[in-house]
């Protein structure tokens, strides 16, 4: 893939001064890198060469910051493993946060009031099971708590948006907004049931072997405030693990945006390029990190986003203290709100700031069985069939002030954080800036081989139709055509050393 140099990318924005503020970054307490640290960064995140053995500090995919592996569901809840006795108290204490069940108003817990009307869960950890993968329902008695639809309908793009360059215009549903709430308060009906009804699909693989894969199709079942809009979108969502944020958070933009090549230069079939969304929090356009389709730019704004949107908690970043209802649903926003006393919102700034900090901490855990050879074979045909033209391996973080847990680090998280078209297979057409219907954001791989053991399942991808590893690989499309049919070509024995490699993950 095209890298161009650091220059180029500073060159490239200032051809477009709407994006230049994608570098700002002004969440971080930046360190300048200076050319001697430049040049080993360039050096220890260069693509391997020498299989035969792992590469150095590979098995710690989070620097410094990376845990031991833990045997029970419990592996993804770790903190930082650098972290200062004073900060793990509050680590501790944003858990709690994370984890509070929040109840409707008014209650006598004024502390922990606020809850919907409308929502899809009573607290965070609700849907990120043990800081895990989420799952889409097993059955019609599964209440599908860490799984909904994203919706919204086309709109012209206004003075806001067309600052984002190729920003596709989007706006809520004007009776259900943007997200789905499948539970309600009593006097509050749930927005809908989901209704997911697969199709098994037959794949021969070369060596006699065969895959089934499950298409999905979902349905907005049981609406309790009537039809969707006619050019109604809907998205499905599961909820992602959630170890390592504050290191992606902490990726330099300019190396993410020196990975992009939108209109492939260089003719190998990837043509990665980044989200612009814009923050709430900063009121600019920003690099887009965090969400499948990279729709938020911190921690942050994707923490007071999941209060608002999942929970209907009101923030400082997401004021509105009826969460998602719109203004078709009167008695939702004429319902008594938490934010009715001196906190001014349901979760204030500490509060956010506490979950914030606990999401930025979730440490990653080492990896297992780097220098088995199979898991070494494994890793060479990831490099050989192009899979790590998207899921990149290692970066550096910036060197952080008052950060230390994420300052300077090098880590291996498997992705490139950046925009890329998986095909019409995976496609859920809808836009989400300048995310077209068919492009996710690459999700890191890091801590993918200890899914089942964290979250009891092994179903992968945006909406968990994967049952398998290697169902995954092969709903790729689009960019990840070719490495997919490697992958369905490959003899019996190096397909199963690929899914060992992504298993020591």
């Amino acid at each position: 893939m095209f890298k161009p140099s650091a220059l180029s990318v500073l060159s490239l924005l200032a051809a477009a001064p709407a994006l230049a503020g994608v570098l700002d970054e002004p969440h971080l307490p930046i360190v300048p890198r200076t050319e001697a640290e430049a040049a080993r960064v360039a050096k220890v995140t260069a693509l391997p060469k020498d299989f035969t053995k792992a590469q150095p500090f590979e098995a710690k995919p989070a620097g410094a910051a990376t845990v031991r592996v833990m045997d029970n569901a419990n592996a993804f809840s770790q903190p930082s493993a650098n972290i200062s006795f004073a900060d793990e108290l509050t680590f501790k204490v944003g858990n709690g946060l994370f984890r509070k069940l929040w109840v409707s108003s008014p209650s006598s817990t004024l502390a922990s009031d606020g809850l919907g009307p409308l929502y899809n869960a009573r607290s965070c950890q609700r849907c990120h099971l043990k800081d895990g993968r989420g799952h889409p329902p097993e059955g019609p008695e599964d209440n599908a708590i860490s799984m909904f639809l994203r919706i919204s309908i086309p709109a012209e793009v206004d003075a806001l948006s067309a600052q984002i360059q190729d920003y596709i215009a989007t706006a809520p549903d004007p009776t259900y907004g943007t997200q789905l709430q499948d539970f309600g308060l009593p006097g509050h009906p749930a927005e809908y049931r989901l209704q997911i009804d697969y199709e098994e699909i037959e794949v021969p693989l070369a060596g006699g072997e065969t895959a089934f894969l499950r298409k999905p199709t979902y349905t907005a079942a049981d609406l309790g405030y009537g039809p969707l809009h006619p050019e109604a979108m809907l998205s499905p969502r599961v909820a992602p693990q959630m170890i390592g944020l504050g290191l992606l958070e902490a990726i330099p933009a300019a190396d993410i945006l020196a990975l992009a090549d939108e209109d492939d230069t260089d003719g190998d079939g990837i043509s990665g390029r980044p989200n612009i969304v814009w923050s709430v929090e900063f009121d600019q356009p920003m690099l887009g990190r965090f969400g499948l389709k990279a729709g938020a730019p911190t921690l942050r704004h994707q923490s007071a986003a999941a209060f608002a949107g999942d929970i209907g908690i009101s923030n400082p970043l997401f004021p509105a203290p009826w969460g998602e209802c719109t203004q078709a649903q009167a008695a939702c926003r004429d319902a008594s709100h938490g934010d009715q006393d001196e906190r001014g919102f349901e979760i204030d700034a500490e509060g956010l700031d506490l979950v914030t900090f606990y999401s930025r901490n979730l440490a990653v855990p080492a990896r297992r069985n780097v220098d088995d050879p199979q898991v070494l074979r494994g890793k060479q045909l990831f490099h050989e069939t192009g899979c790590a033209a998207c899921h990149r391996p290692a970066f550096v973080t910036h060197r952080l002030d008052g950060q230390p847990e994420q300052s300077f680090q090098l880590i291996w998280p498997y992705t490139d954080m950046l925009l890329h078209d998986m095909g019409e297979g995976l496609a859920d057409h809808r836009p989400e800036a300048r995310a077209t219907g068919w492009e996710w954001r690459t999700p890191p791989l890091w801590g993918v081989g200890l899914t089942e053991q964290v979250s009891g399942h092994s179903y992968f991808l945006h909406d968990g139709r994967a049952r398998s590893l290697l169902e995954a690989v092969l709903w790729h499309g689009g960019e990840a055509e070719a490495p997919r049919q490697k992958v369905i070509s490959m003899p019996p024995a190096d397909r199963a050393a690929l899914i060992a490699f992504l298993e020591s993950l």
